[in-house]
């Protein structure tokens, strides 16, 4: 046993290596290149779209805009924003956050591409329901010969969506946020019981479909980001007299890397350092990786371009607002230079310095929140992949397996089979970003008939 979770341990880091981020950023700056910043110049009318202004209930599809935006960002608005954050820092330093920054704006092209591909390929499922993602581009763009791809993708799926890694750290939250500090012996049977109430909670919302994914997210997202607004901007300004010097930091030790801590890469700490905060950018949005694909694939819309408008503002909010919150409130408290806190342990450290009472429990809110929504979206992606393999009848099946993991997440460390979703999760990316940049001259070209049209 102890063999083979050292061979997942090594599967899940060669997955998340140097290739998966060259694939990932090297394909999202070709993106960049190619369409020569056209998404990036429709901002404006990216947001309209979202707010709800060209929504036609006659379009083909189940969802709103709003509703497969936030339904994508449940997904992704998780620990990453957190815990992942919060590794980031601790090992890389202020400079880390600009390098997250980055992956972001890269991210928001690739999301662009990927969704609008979504859209403008949909395939229909052995139902006859329309459906969109990277398995149903594949073969409708790129042709029948390319299946194996889109059965791969979904393979992958099947598995990097299942929860484990979200309800153990969920579980190990609540433990050491809420019950061992008020005296609660932590065993078995309190981790069953945290298991139980999730799987009832996610069991209401999953076993209703997309709609109802799409509903409940719609509420949830914009009132956990609120919420997670406005208890870092109570730490912001109990610290605004560091605020500014943080700021530039953050621009400054991008370059110098003087707080970098692991292991120097292509020649030195600064190029550890951008590969360090790239990936922790790359994890946290998943731009590339082909699961927000599957719910904007699901919107309403007859103009493939609007879906990719509104997966783009995806990166935005998740890394440039949340990641950056967290990053703050980390950095303007100290507590990175003054605790050996990792993880979501030092991101609660930040809130207890200002909130000594109440800051911790208050973030255990917003981990509770941020970790169930991923529980929603992730039960959804992997469904889907469930009915491209097996036929949209069986799809079925793929939710009372996942109800079954929340329990195995919540009693269990199971080092091996997080390591193990993490690396299949990884490798979901390898035929999404290879269909997305072969398929880009197809997305340009609808993009220039798209925004011709609108001006006109």
């Amino acid at each position: 046993m102890k063999a083979l979770e050292n061979i997942l341990a090594e599967f899940s880091s060669l997955a998340w290596g140097l290739p998966l981020l060259i694939l990932l950023i090297g394909g999202g700056l070709y993106l960049i290149v190619r369409s020569h910043f056209l998404p990036f110049r429709y901002l404006g009318h990216a947001i309209n779209v979202l707010r709800g202004k060209y929504d036609d209930s006659n379009d083909p599809g189940q969802i709103s805009h709003f509703q497969a935006l936030t339904t994508a960002l449940s997904a992704t608005v998780g620990m990453g924003n957190i815990a992942g954050v919060a590794v980031a820092i601790s090992v890389g330093g202020p400079g880390a956050v600009f390098w997250m920054w980055v992956s972001a704006v890269i991210g928001m092209s690739t999301k662009f591409f990927t969704s609008t591909l979504a859209i403008l390929y949909r395939g229909k499922d052995s139902a006859g329901e329309i459906q969109g993602g990277p398995m149903y581009f594949i073969i409708e763009g790129l042709g029948k010969s390319w299946k194996p791809l889109a059965v791969f993708f979904s393979i992958c799926g099947l598995v990097g969506a299942l929860p484990v890694f979200n309800v153990n750290q969920l579980k190990q939250a609540i433990n050491d946020i809420l019950l061992v500090p008020n005296g609660v012996e932590v065993n078995l049977y309190t981790n069953i019981g945290i298991g139980l109430v999730l799987v009832f909670i996610t069991s209401l919302v999953i076993l209703g479909g997309i709609k109802r994914i799409g509903s409940v997210a719609s509420k949830l997202v914009p009132s956990m980001v609120v919420l997670y607004f406005v208890l870092v901007v109570v730490i912001l300004i109990s610290h605004s007299d560091v605020l500014l010097d943080y700021l530039i930091l953050i621009f400054t030790d991008a370059f110098a890397a003087n707080n970098f801590k692991g292991e120097p890469f292509l020649g030195g700490a600064l190029g550890a350092l951008i590969l360090h905060g790239i990936k922790r950018g790359a994890f946290s949005n998943e731009a590339g990786i082909g699961t927000a694909p599957m719910a904007h694939g699901a919107a309403k819309t007859d103009e493939p371009v609007r879906e990719g408008l509104v997966a783009m503002l995806g990166p935005a909010i998740d890394t440039l607002v949340v990641c950056t919150l967290t990053a703050l409130a980390i950095l303007v408290t100290g507590v990175w230079q003054t605790t050996d806190n990792n993880g979501v342990s030092l991101t609660a450290s930040a809130f207890a310095n200002v909130m000594p009472v109440y800051g911790k429990y208050l973030l255990l809110v917003c981990i509770a929140i941020f970790s169930m929504s991923s529980l929603f979206s992730y039960s959804y992606y992997g469904s889907k992949c469930m009915s491209f393999l097996f036929g949209s009848k069986n799809k079925h099946y793929y939710n009372y397996f996942y109800i079954l993991s929340i329990i195995l997440g919540a009693t269990t460390s199971l080092s091996m089979m997080i390591n193990l979703i993490d690396g299949v999760f990884a490798l979901m990316a390898i035929p999404t970003m290879l269909a997305t940049i072969i398929l880009a001259p197809k997305v340009i070209v609808e993009a220039k008939r798209y925004f011709k049209s609108i001006k006109n």
